[in-house]
């Protein structure tokens, strides 16, 4: 059972319309479930402030609980050779009963800003309805580590919960490190619905690039005939191997530039950047090396002097 209104809200009797809403307004704030997961006494006060709210900014309610003829919980008192009790009997249902006041209604409470005690916790705003948050389960949040390729392209992927579940997540095309999916209706069960699951992406380290904003960048290794005559060479994408022109006289450090290959960040993709190594052969070929000494005799030089 309720506790008197007035003490729930921390009200004298006395109070005017602006009181009782200036004080349901505070507690609002300071109680609401989506701010205090997880505790029980604050989710519990927060319903009964909610149900002390409903009586007491209903004048018709108000007047009758102040007459005693229905108590905290909005419930018509029997047996005192009462009235009609309360308009349409039955409880009030909490803050379920919202706006279902009598003749003159919550004319007073009109301009109470539901949305800015409720849509910033991302729980019951009035986009939902109101008092739907009352009776509303927990949103559950969870991590679910995607590749780059998943992200570039899209995908589906399985993810478990601390309660066993399983749910198919479908990670869009495009998607970004840290961005939040909601699965509706996939959270905690609760009285009157189930809240949302909330999944955070986050890219795992990639063997090959690095990601700096919507670039991506590797190191693409290119032998010595192909750095010194130039050629075609195979490239890995996120969206496959393509063939890549390697100019002539390359050098490591050289950046081939693939427009449209890389990350996306805000919708739009960036470039593959691939840095070309020139690289030996694992066991030095004989003719090589033979090259090598006749070319340091005769055309000595040193990197990076001209």
């Amino acid at each position: 059972m309720a506790g008197d209104p007035y003490k729930e809200l921390g009200v004298s009797r006395g109070a005017n319309a602006a009181d009782i809403k200036a004080a349901f307004r505070k507690l609002a704030k300071e109680l609401h479930p989506d701010k205090n997961p997880g505790d029980a006494k604050a989710e519990e006060r927060f319903k009964r402030a909610s149900a002390a709210f409903d009586i007491l900014s209903d004048p018709d309610k108000k007047a009758q609980y102040d007459a005693g003829h229905i108590d905290a919980d909005g419930q018509q008192k029997y047996g005192g050779g009462y009235g009609a009790g309360t308009q349409g009997g039955g409880s009030t249902g909490g803050f379920g009963g919202f706006g279902t006041g009598g003749p003159g209604g919550r004319a007073a409470f009109d301009d109470l800003d539901l949305e800015e005690i409720f849509g910033r916790f991302g729980g019951a705003g009035t986009a939902r309805g109101p008092g739907r948050g009352i009776g509303r389960g927990q949103d559950v949040r969870a991590t679910l580590e995607i590749s780059l390729e998943d992200a570039i392209g899209g995908a589906t992927r399985r993810i478990q919960f601390s309660d066993g579940r399983t749910l198919d997540v479908t990670i869009p095309k495009g998607a970004t490190s840290g961005q939040v999916i909601r699965l509706r209706g996939q959270g905690s069960p609760g009285r009157t619905e189930a809240g949302d699951a909330l999944i955070e992406l986050k890219l795992a380290t990639h063997p090959i690039y690095r990601v700096e904003g919507a670039d991506l960048i590797m190191d693409l290794p290119i032998s010595v005939p192909d750095a010194v005559l130039g050629g075609k060479v195979e490239c890995p994408t996120p969206d496959g191997t393509v063939s890549v022109t390697v100019p002539k006289g390359s050098n490591s450090g050289q950046t081939l530039r693939l427009k449209g290959r890389g990350a996306f960040v805000g919708g739009a993709r960036g470039d593959l950047k691939a840095r070309l190594i020139v690289t030996l052969p694992e066991t030095v070929d004989p003719i090589l090396q033979r090259i090598a000494e006749d070319w340091r005799s005769s055309r000595p030089y040193k990197p990076g002097k001209s």
